[in-house]
């Protein structure tokens, strides 16, 4: 029997707030344990919360880049459910009226576009954290990161297969960043997603019972664990029998997903207006404000960058893609106008690495500063482009500057045309029988002789300059 795979992502955004939704405490990464928790996190008796203004302003940016309904008027709601981080016994999140409400965004896989509806992305505090590997038989409860103002941000179940939904997850995090609304860091759970996966029969109107995988936090996770769960699903159908609603976890070690729970409905949690906080109203002047002050996107920048800098579609959109990789194509066309070596060497040497690692741009040890000392050595001749990829190889190892690399391994190019035409000299009067066979019609013998000065100067004259030295040498 043939299935189709209907996939609806729940995405939670950090939003880059210094304090938290309801409290002053600070939303700091790194802190020791329990350091950054307020009497308002821990929910103790006669405290109130406060809602954080710039959480809501970061929610509308998102709204407004995704051309969503904007609630000016939003309220907040108590989510009850016990776990030992979740010190009140309830979240407070947004249930019935959300700031966000309807909006979509445009995905494109193996050359296609598609356009997947947002259902609503509603404010919410996050929990504490349970850690499991300090103490022998025993979990801590680290509460640093309860209140954390989050934005939850809920697909449409219209994504049809893991490729997609690894695409919707990119596109939301290059938004999110590119409007300074989080730093989209996975590792330190910036950003991570619950996945909802159910099959039903091809052509069938009705869906099938969902699985929900919690709290994935990277590209590959999430096509791995997607991709396992329909596997599982079809194994279980086409023997008969039916999948259970329920909560589940992926394990990357084992790369399976496994049960935690059976699945709450909204009337599990029994969901009820908060009493201590009064409705959100946003004035049409703050709105506007918002909407005047919005960042340059990505598909705006893509198209500057090919009216502008004359940059073909496809390194347009590369450069577009990752706000890392836009600011340090701007920082060093700011340093050279050469908009088109910049594009080379970021669609392709650096590129290159980043794959190779299998990392952001953001996680190397390549600065945007740095990379512009680099594109600006290149034109002023001080480097051959040869030379730069050893610096920029051993950059990528060792964080180290431009200059310094260059002064302590002495690379700077030989521009002195005498001396080039000295070592050309030398080359072709010890190598007679090339030469004549060069004269003779063997072109390509011209790659020879090049590649000989390179080697005699440890790759350090100028390649334009022993190119022209040479054909006026041998003509």
């Amino acid at each position: 029997m043939s299935w189709e795979t209907v996939i609806g992502l729940e995405i939670h955004v950090q939003l880059s707030t210094d304090s938290k939704l309801f409290s002053g405490g600070s939303t700091s990464f790194g802190a020791e344990p329990n350091t950054h928790v307020d009497l308002i996190d821990l929910g103790l008796p006669g405290v109130l919360p406060v809602a954080n203004r710039g959480a809501f302003y970061k929610a509308i940016r998102f709204g407004l880049a995704t051309n969503a309904e904007i609630n000016l008027t939003s309220t907040f709601d108590r989510k009850n459910y016990f776990y030992p981080d979740l010190p009140k016994g309830y979240q407070i999140t947004q249930m019935a009226l959300p700031v966000i409400g309807k909006g979509s965004i445009k995905i494109e896989v193996d050359g296609e576009e598609k356009v997947i509806n947002i259902t609503r992305a509603h404010l919410e505090e996050d929990a504490g954290k349970s850690i499991h590997d300090l103490f022998e038989g025993e979990t801590g409860v680290d509460l640093n990161r309860a209140g954390t103002p989050l934005l939850e941000i809920v697909s449409e179940p219209e994504i049809s297969n893991a490729k997609e939904a690894v695409a919707y997850f990119k596109a939301i995090r290059q938004i999110v960043t590119f409007l300074d609304i989080c730093d989209g860091n996975m590792a330190q759970g910036s950003m991570r997603c619950d996945v909802n996966v159910s099959l039903k029969k091809t052509g069938d109107d009705k869906l099938g019972t969902r699985a929900e995988i919690k709290n994935i936090n990277s590209f590959k996770f999430i096509e791995k664990a997607i991709n396992y769960e329909i596997g599982r699903q079809a194994r279980i159908l086409e023997s008969g029998e039916s999948v259970v609603q329920e909560t589940r976890l992926y394990d990357s070690v084992k790369n399976e997903t496994r049960s935690m729970r059976s699945k709450e409905e909204a009337n599990d949690y029994r969901y009820f207006p908060c009493p201590d906080l009064l409705p959100v109203v946003i004035s049409d002047d703050e709105l506007n404000e918002i909407k005047n002050n919005l960042p340059e996107l990505p598909n705006e920048k893509e198209k500057r960058y090919i009216e502008e800098s004359n940059l073909d579609i496809s390194e347009a959109k590369i450069i577009a893609s990752s706000k890392t990789m836009a600011n340090m194509f701007e920082e060093a066309c700011a340093k050279t106008d050469d908009s088109k070596l910049i594009a080379n060497w970021l669609v392709g040497d650096i590129s290159a690495l980043l794959n190779k690692d299998n990392i952001d741009l953001e996680e190397s040890k390549l600065t945007s500063n740095n990379f512009a000392v680099l594109i600006e050595r290149i034109s002023d001749k001080t480097i051959s482009g040869k030379i730069a990829k050893s610096v920029l190889e051993e950059i990528w190892e060792s964080g180290g500057s431009v200059d310094e690399i260059i002064e302590s391994k002495g690379l700077v190019q030989i521009q002195d045309e005498s001396l080039i035409e000295e070592i050309a000299l030398k080359i072709i009067n010890g190598n007679p029988s090339q030469v004549e066979a060069y004269k003779d019609g063997k072109d390509k013998l011209f790659g020879f002789f090049v590649g000989q000065v390179m080697k005699e100067t440890q790759g350090k004259a100028n390649p334009q300059s022993v190119n022209e030295i040479l054909k006026k040498l041998l003509s």
